[in-house]
């Protein structure tokens, strides 16, 4: 019986890390719908909303990180243990940094509320999170389902993401290039295209853990990109 009950003490661990992984990625994912609300709606007080909202993702972030670092001094796991808990803790990581982008794009949203957006360009920013947010979601689904074929589906579709912003990335150069008057607000929009983009190198990142974590081997393909021309000009701002 008390082996029985290590065991079973032991699988609640490991089941508490795997919902504390699922809260968090649904604040990210909320916080980045609300992060480009705000930005579609020139609402800073949403804006601002999202921007504290981050706080939640940051402390989960922590909290997770200690519960591994006591999980593997006390139980010190082996195997397929050892990769679940280090593939919560990788994954933690990426998605701090996604609730980092979607503050970021929060913060952007704040500083051109006043101005008016090019429509075009908030419906292709638009697309891009809706995609980016159905990525998140299936690879979080993925994650608790361990399900390395939708991880390998996620990490394809990326690919559409980066076409997607190389795209708003010569239509937004063609606005700053006509008129002059508008580079600093599609100097912002730009940056918000990036960081989207950033999502998606982050949920793809997930994508290769889950695929480790059910298969015990790394993806053996070179991930696919769209083309990068657009990388040289703008950074990750990551």
């Amino acid at each position: 019986m008390p082996q029985q009950h290590i065991v079973k003490s032991y699988e609640d661990e490991l089941a508490l890390l795997d919902t504390k992984i699922a809260r968090m990625g649904g604040l990210a994912e909320h916080n980045l719908g609300q992060a480009f609300d705000a930005l579609q709606r020139r609402d800073p007080r949403q804006a601002e909303m999202a921007i504290v909202a981050d706080q939640a993702i940051d402390v989960l972030e922590k909290d997770i990180e200690e519960q591994v670092i006591g999980m593997i001094a006390r139980r010190q796991p082996l195997a397929d243990d050892l990769r679940h808990v280090m593939a919560a803790l990788k994954i933690t990581s990426d998605l701090e940094r996604i609730g980092d982008l979607a503050k970021n794009i929060a913060k952007r949203a704040s500083a051109i509320a006043e101005l008016s957006h090019p429509k075009p360009v908030i419906s292709g920013l638009g697309r891009m999170v809706e995609l980016a947010l159905h990525q998140l979601k299936t690879v979080l689904d993925a994650y608790a389902e361990r399900d390395a074929e939708r991880a390998i589906e996620v990490w394809r579709n990326d690919q559409r993401i980066d076409a997607m912003y190389n795209s708003l990335f010569r239509e937004l150069l063609t606005y700053m290039m006509e008129d002059p008057r508008s580079i600093g607000l599609s100097t912002h929009l730009l940056f918000g295209a990036k960081n989207l983009e950033r999502v998606g190198d982050h949920t793809t990142n997930i994508a290769e853990i889950v695929h480790y974590l059910v298969r015990g081997e790394p993806i053996s393909d070179d991930r696919p990109k769209g083309d990068d021309t657009s990388s040289l000009l703008v950074g990750s701002n990551d």
